[in-house]
C-alpha cells in the first residue's frame, strides 16, 4: 500500500478521559492545573498522560517531549487583566514538535478537532516549538 495513500487517521477520546476533562472544567480550585494528553497508537485513542496541579506554563513546557507531540490542555489560568478584573480561561494547546515523526503529526493534527469537540474547547493553540510556552506567549494570545 502505497503510504501517500494511508487515510488521515483519527482517534477516538477515551471514556475515563472525558470524564476527567468534564470534571475538571468544573472544579472549584483556582490554582494553575493542566493535563497533558497523548495518542496509544495501538489502541488509537487519546489518553492521559499526567496530570499537573499548580503548575506555570514556563514549567509545563519542562514537562513535554521535545520529539513528540502532545495536547497539553492548561485548565485553570489565572488572567489578570489590565483593568484589573481576574478570569481563568481553559487553554486548549497542540503541541507539535518540529522534527517528530509525520505519521505521529497527522494522528495527532486528525484526532485534535475530535478532541476540541468532544471537550468543548473553545480557546485553541497550536505551538511548533515547546520553548515557546511561556507566560508572555499565553497573555498575548
Amino acid at each position: 500500500m502505497n503510504k501517500c495513500s494511508e487515510s488521515l487517521v483519527v482517534c477516538d477520546v477515551a471514556e475515563d478521559l472525558v470524564e476527567k476533562l468534564r470534571k475538571f472544567r468544573f472544579r472549584k480550585e483556582t490554582n494553575n492545573a493542566a493535563i497533558i494528553m497523548k495518542i496509544d497508537k495501538d489502541k488509537r485513542l487519546v489518553v492521559l498522560d499526567e496530570e499537573l496541579e499548580g503548575i506555570s506554563p514556563d514549567e509545563l513546557k519542562d514537562e513535554l517531549p521535545e520529539r513528540q507531540p502532545r495536547y497539553p490542555f492548561f485548565l485553570v489560568y489565572k488572567y489578570q487583566h489590565d483593568d484589573g478584573r481576574v478570569s481563568y480561561p481553559l487553554c486548549f494547546i497542540f503541541s507539535s514538535p518540529v522534527g517528530c515523526k509525520p505519521e505521529q503529526q497527522m494522528m495527532y493534527a486528525g484526532s485534535k478537532n475530535k478532541l476540541v469537540q468532544t471537550a468543548e474547547l473553545t480557546k485553541v493553540f497550536e505551538i511548533r516549538n515547546t520553548e515557546d510556552l511561556t507566560e508572555e506567549w499565553l497573555r498575548e494570545k
